[in-house]
């Protein structure tokens, strides 16, 4: 009887470390948090938030670079119109680009620029740069589990 108590203790266990790796990452700017997807390696930032109708208010995707150097997103297959923030090592707002909207050209959508070195990228729906009134220096605070390769 313990060992089956035993395997459900360990059963319980590894379903919970899979329910937090799966997603419950946060990220706060401007006083306001953001449920967001993160995206650290080559394949989850190449593909991004393309495909997708809708993208639920208070949500985001984070992405997150190896290194700080100029960035430039475009908006290919992208179907919603975001604002593109990028932030400096120090997790500092260094570049906005604001209702960047939807591109169905593929390879002949335009590039949205950094304009200075960043290291990550947070999308939001359009407007909630404006909503938050944000201005360039504002820090972004990760949740726990956000793992900046620091």
């Amino acid at each position: 009887m313990s060992l089956v108590r035993l395997l459900l203790v360990c059963s319980l266990l590894a379903l919970a470390g899979c329910a937090s790796a799966g997603g419950a990452h946060w990220v706060e700017l401007a006083g306001t948090r953001y449920q967001v997807e993160v995206a650290q390696d080559d394949a989850s930032r190449a593909r991004g938030l393309m495909f997708r109708d809708h993208l639920e208010a208070g949500h985001g995707m984070l992405f997150i670079h190896d290194r700080q150097e100029p960035q430039a997103y475009w908006m290919k297959n992208t179907r919603i119109a975001l604002d593109i923030l990028y932030f400096d090592n120090a997790r500092r707002l260094v570049s906005q680009q604001r209702d960047v909207p939807p591109c169905s050209a593929g390879d002949a959508c335009p590039p949205y620029p950094s304009f200075k070195p960043a290291r990550y990228v947070l999308e939001l729906n359009a407007g909630q740069a404006a909503k938050l009134k944000l201005e360039d220096g504002v820090e972004l605070t990760f949740g726990p589990g956000i793992v900046s390769g620091d």
